[in-house]
């Protein structure tokens, strides 16, 4: 079996891969991030943005964290004289992720479940614990899933891969690895990541996708032979499960959360209430009002994160002024902001719209999506997307 690194074809240039897999770092201080948007080319992202050592943003958990949004990234790209033709492919990886979050808010918790059609062909509801390991025997994948578990972060295509052999060829169902990945992830987003799960495993799109060894390796650079992937599509499509991912586990997935007093409130000041999916620092920036971020039990519960994960949302928040941290569930947190003290009702709680909080009370501000105009159902991104570019072209250019 050959592992040996090949060359990588950067776009116009050869560059030396030392791993197949780049260890990208993610600074929580806002101006570091303002400095990795405004490092952005989206030209030649269009070009290599499959490869793992392609020109990738690694913004992805700063707009899956509501630190920034979609729309702000596009704004900040139009402003240094790109239009849409320079940096179509970047924009529709924007729409994309818009995209899940608009099923979510049509379809609610049916996201949970197989969307269109049950998936085809699985036979247990774990997943490989070779994938849990980091030891499948392919390179690329196995340095994937350590880089995961260090830095928070897999590239795109290797989440497709990952995907595939879990599903596809390992045949389990897509939820509980799903929920595995998600609890690694910086980036984590609750509809992006679900549905890309079930749109790889047949159960949000028409068919599975599966990937070879060939396709792997020339997307990492690897020149790996002689895997379980190393075979043609159509002979991958009714092989029996690998020996090395018929071991199955269900992996455990907790969070602790900090432990925290009630917040101190200015009864005479709205309340912003921040969770983990809005941490915008600019977010009614100079306003004086009470900010919390609510860090709820209940959700965790649902939705489990990782110590890493949970450590940078908190570092995140350090870019919001005066922004308290709070965990419990929302009705101890109301509660205490109305019984200690004279609680006055013209002053509103706020939050920013969102599936996973539709529960919150007061105010519900709308999200900065990338095209405002286009919401609701589309069964199929193609359609989303059209719209999408459509006001893009007229408003941007």
């Amino acid at each position: 079996m050959s592992t040996q690194l090949k060359l990588h074809l950067g776009d116009d240039e050869l560059k030396p891969a030392q791993s197949a897999i780049p260890m990208p770092d993610f600074p929580t201080d806002w101006k570091a991030i303002e400095r990795r948007i405004d490092a952005i080319d989206p030209v030649r992202y269009g070009r290599t943005r499959n490869y793992t050592h392609g020109a990738v943003s690694y913004l992805s958990p700063y707009i899956s964290r509501g630190v920034i949004s979609t729309r702000y990234v596009l704004q900040q790209l139009h402003s240094k004289g790109y239009r849409l033709p320079q940096m179509e492919k970047w924009v529709s990886e924007l729409a994309w992720r818009d995209y899940f979050q608009r099923v979510w808010q049509a379809k609610g918790d049916a996201i949970f479940e197989d969307i269109k059609q049950p998936q085809p062909n699985y036979n247990n509801y774990d997943m490989p614990k070779a994938l849990v390991a980091g030891n499948t025997g392919i390179q690329a994948i196995d340095e994937a899933i350590q880089v995961l578990y260090n830095h928070g972060y897999m590239h795109n295509h290797l989440r497709m891969y990952t995907a595939a052999i879990t599903c596809n060829i390992g045949l389990s169902h897509w939820r509980t690895p799903a929920a595995w990945m998600y609890y690694h992830l910086l980036d984590g987003d609750i509809a992006s990541n679900t549905l890309s799960w079930q749109w790889v495993a047949g159960s949000f799109s028409h068919k599975k996708y599966f990937c070879n060894q060939e396709n792997i390796n020339r997307y990492t650079g690897t020149d790996q032979q002689g895997t379980f992937l190393d075979a043609a599509y159509d002979s991958l499509i009714n092989m029996p499960v690998p020996e090395v991912l018929q071991e199955t586990t269900v992996p455990t997935l907790s969070t602790r959360l900090p432990t925290n007093m009630l917040p101190v409130f200015d009864k005479s000041r709205d309340l912003l209430l921040y969770n983990a999916y809005n941490l915008d620092p600019n977010w009614h920036v100079g306003e004086e009002v009470n900010r919390v971020l609510l860090l709820e039990p209940s959700h965790f519960q649902k939705f489990p994160v990782s110590a890493r994960v949970l450590d940078f949302i908190l570092a995140l928040g350090k870019n919001i002024r005066n922004l308290q941290v709070y965990t419990g569930e929302l009705d101890a947190l109301i509660t205490g902001f109305k019984n200690n003290g004279d609680w006055q009702e013209p002053h509103s709680i706020i939050s920013k719209e969102h599936p996973a909080f539709a529960y919150y009370p007061g105010i519900k501000e709308s999200r900065d999506w990338l095209v405002p105009e286009v919401s609701g159902y589309y069964p199929g991104f193609f359609a989303y997307w059209k719209k999408n570019e459509k006001q893009i072209r007229r408003e941007f250019g």
